[in-house]
């Protein structure tokens, strides 16, 4: 492949996003070097930019939270990859929330359920997205909203508490 500003070999390729849109950039050795000096001295300037200054406090700050839990850093969730126990999605939400949504679209399970799956558990998972919806109305103070929600709770409560019983036989002996 022959390099996008001159006719030399590429040795360097590149994919970049611009507004949006990728773009793919095949350089040259020495056309390389050029492109990636430019880049650098643009970094550079966007550095002392207040805003840039302020973003990298914030960043910094950010780095040096800590899971109570594992003893994880935001910095090492953001070099790995990976977190340290459950416990640092309640630590780290404010940062994961955005960037799960970003990721997947949504930050709640949207995909398939398994067709074998019991109806407890389908009803038990119910339960669970209530009860948080319950706990934001009242947060909200959304209480009319709460009520509706705290009603249909007390419904799939007694509904699983039916399934469990199993079926009861109302002969007499």
């Amino acid at each position: 492949m022959k390099c996008g500003r001159c006719s030399k070999p590429a040795v360097l390729h590149i994919t970049e996003l611009r507004e949006k849109e990728v773009q793919a950039l095949h350089l040259c050795e020495g056309c390389a070097k050029e492109y990636l000096s430019h880049s650098q001295a643009s970094k550079g300037e966007a550095a002392t930019d207040p805003d840039s200054e302020n973003e990298a406090s914030i960043l910094e700050e950010l780095d040096q939270k800590l899971c109570p839990n594992c003893g994880i850093a935001f910095k090492e969730f953001r070099a790995q990859g990976r977190l340290g126990c459950p416990h640092d999605y309640v630590v780290f939400e404010d940062e994961l929330l955005p960037l799960l949504e970003n990721i997947h679209g949504e930050t709640t399970h949207v995909g398939k359920v398994p067709k074998r799956s019991p109806q407890a558990s389908q009803l038990q998972f119910q339960l669970i997205k209530l009860r948080n919806k319950l706990r934001t109305s009242v947060e909200e103070e959304r209480y009319e909203d709460a009520a509706r929600i705290r009603d249909s709770i007390r419904h799939i409560e007694e509904a699983k508490s039916k399934a469990e019983a199993g079926p009861t036989s109302n002969e007499p002996d």
